[in-house]
């Protein structure tokens, strides 16, 4: 009888089992487009943010060219706004695997003229990013982009294919899609095109976390509970670190417990109220979660189609 509930105690649930098939099937998937990238394409690049999905790509493609090292450099477009959690750990995640990293900044595209810095209320320099990306593709003649983006984030990434063909402005017309049937992905463009590769569209966000568990993979802190001197407004949280997010003078500056769903520039990223200080506690609180992670991004909140709008002017 105890030898009997001994093992069934040791056999892994059918939950749990079907949940490590899924992330499995994901991650097979990630891994051929990512080699399917490095066997199309002549000059490749990984869009790097030191945020969570940049960093499961990293993993991803580790495990693509394994043993050799990743055959591409990392690249980020850095808004000179960023957390400085998320820039401290992309230096030190570089480093250590011996990777190659790419950054161009916004502040060179506003001192050069290129962009106007915002200014007001709700400034950020966020899509400004796109001219910058631009020109850096330009620069290193980078024929394929792969980034983190996945279809449960925002109904404009959910129209985009996984090889997203740009044209030579960098634009994306989302009436001129190519067909990906059967997994087949067509990576053949013309002079002056450029593909955006998305290997983890098909995860969500719950995916993103649960492979990160399984694989023991650090992330930055700001993801988890801490305090932070924060202020309300239209009913988020902003930072008020660094007086880089402009605050009226009315709005308070209070220390909240908050963590961060999503990690982009500090202008458009709000924070959520949580005490979730390990990856289940986040994991759980994402399941019980009604708002979707870019309910957070105060940039989408632009207009109904401000994602779709960026995208088609070259954006991410």
């Amino acid at each position: 009888m105890s030898n009997t509930s001994t093992e069934l105690e040791a056999t892994p649930s059918l939950d749990l089992l079907k949940d490590t098939s899924h992330i499995n099937a994901l991650e097979n998937e990630a891994i051929y487009i990512i080699r399917e990238v490095a066997a199309q394409f002549e000059k490749p690049v990984l869009l790097f943010s030191g945020g969570k999905d940049s960093i499961t790509l990293v993993r991803l493609a580790q495990k693509a060219f394994w043993p050799s090292k990743i055959p591409f450099p990392l690249m980020h477009i850095d808004t000179g706004h960023n957390f400085p959690e998320t820039i401290e750990f992309r230096d030190r995640l570089v480093e250590e695997l011996g990777l190659e990293l790419i950054v161009r900044n916004v502040q060179d595209s506003i001192d050069q003229g290129k962009v106007k810095e915002e200014s007001g209320r709700y400034s950020s320099r966020n899509s400004l990013q796109t001219t910058t990306l631009l020109d850096a593709i330009e620069e290193f003649k980078f024929d394929a982009c792969i980034g983190g983006a996945r279809r449960d984030e925002e109904k404009a990434r959910a129209k985009e294919r996984i090889f997203s063909v740009r044209d030579d402005f960098g634009q994306w017309d989302e009436r001129n899609q190519r067909p990906e049937l059967f997994d087949m992905l067509n990576g053949q463009i013309e002079l002056g095109q450029n593909v955006r590769v998305f290997p983890i569209s098909n995860w969500t966000e719950l995916d993103v976390w649960s492979y990160i568990k399984e694989e023991q993979i650090e992330i930055p802190s700001i993801y988890f509970a801490h305090k932070r001197k924060t202020f309300l407004r239209d009913g988020m949280i902003w930072s008020a670190e660094d007086g880089i997010v402009f605050r009226e003078e009315d709005e308070v500056v209070e220390e909240r417990l908050v963590r961060f769903r999503t990690v982009g520039d500090m202008s458009c990223t709000a924070a959520v109220l949580s005490d979730a200080e390990t990856i289940d506690k986040v994991v759980e609180e994402i399941r019980d979660s009604s708002i979707s992670e870019r309910g957070a991004r105060i940039d989408d909140k632009r207009s109904e189609a401000a994602m779709e709008k960026r995208k088609q002017q070259g954006y991410f």
